[in-house]
């Protein structure tokens, strides 16, 4: 079934009420490995998180791998300003100080990564949660931004303090956990090459992990329905040679551009195709995946 530009979100609902309709699609993707990046309204609405926790259980039962990594930008915002640590943003990126670190990490890997655990668990998953510290996951190094002065034209270099970019991605803790039937649930915090404690971008992280654990799927949960076209009307697919395009003509801008560019380095790197969903759709992850037509922006070579 090729995928369909759908509106009605109730019409995709009915197709996948049953189980039974669903078990070709569920039987596809047996023992593939989906990366979920897991973050926007979804992870802050209560009744969202639960049906999530309760989607991520479902794919595991029916032989899906999933690896959850999360963001947490508002919630670090809200501790930050608690704690009366005062941060800048450049560029749309937190300038990320040691002592602003510290909040990010706590809040990231502590209170956001412990409550997804504790609702997977809940929904009767078997979760854990982790950085991309422990066992050396996400090796990263400081992220290098530059922006030119308008006046002088002068190209300067951005000093965003404790953010960074992956530099490696080491998955053997990953495969160890999928192994012993356990759903991997990842902080996007990174370690450097002396020690450093790095914060990296949820999307990025999601996809260097994808990329390196060999994903069928990489998922990115949004708070819009897909990529639109400059009628507003959904794309429901695009292959990487097209998001140029659109970038290019004006048809994706904002913040749907590193979203994208997040989409292709997955693809490239190995990902068979990465899907941009609305996490504000109830079992938007399963409606993508089991329904045959698919609900989102699926983006491919």
């Amino acid at each position: 079934m090729s995928r369909k530009n759908i509106s009605d979100t109730k019409h995709w609902l009915r197709t996948a009420r049953t189980i039974s309709e669903a078990l070709p699609f569920m039987r596809r993707y047996a023992g593939k490995t989906f990366v979920v990046k897991y973050g926007g309204h979804a992870m802050v609405d209560e009744e969202l998180a639960a049906l999530f926790a309760s989607d991520i259980v479902l794919m595991k039962q029916v032989g899906v791998n999933p690896i959850v990594v999360h963001g947490g930008g508002p919630q670090i915002g809200r501790m930050l300003e608690r704690l009366s640590v005062q941060t800048e943003f450049v560029d749309g990126l937190r300038v990320t100080d040691a002592k602003t670190v510290e909040v990010v990490e706590m809040v990231l890997s502590g209170t956001i990564n412990k409550s997804i655990v504790s609702a997977i668990n809940a929904a009767g998953g078997r979760a854990v949660g982790l950085s991309g510290k422990d066992g050396n996951l996400i090796q990263a190094q400081k992220l290098s931004r530059t922006t030119r002065d308008p006046d002088s034209n002068i190209e300067k270099v951005l000093d965003l303090g404790f953010v960074g970019e992956p530099s490696l991605i080491d998955p053997r803790v990953l495969t160890s956990l999928q192994e012993s039937g356990l759903v991997p649930v990842i902080a996007p915090i990174g370690i450097g090459p002396k020690g450093e404690t790095y914060n990296i971008n949820a999307d990025t992280a999601a996809g260097a992990i994808a990329a390196a654990s060999g994903a069928s799927r990489l998922l990115m949960l949004t708070d819009v329905v897909g990529v639109l076209d400059k009628d507003g009307e959904l794309m429901p697919e695009l292959n990487t040679g097209q998001v140029e395009a659109l970038r290019q003509d004006g048809t994706i801008h904002g913040g749907m551009i590193p979203k994208l560019e997040t989409c292709v380095k997955a693809v490239e790197n190995g990902v068979e195709a990465a899907v941009i969903l609305d996490g504000r759709l109830p079992h938007s992850m399963l409606l993508e995946i089991f329904t045959g037509g698919g609900i989102g922006t699926l983006v491919h070579r």
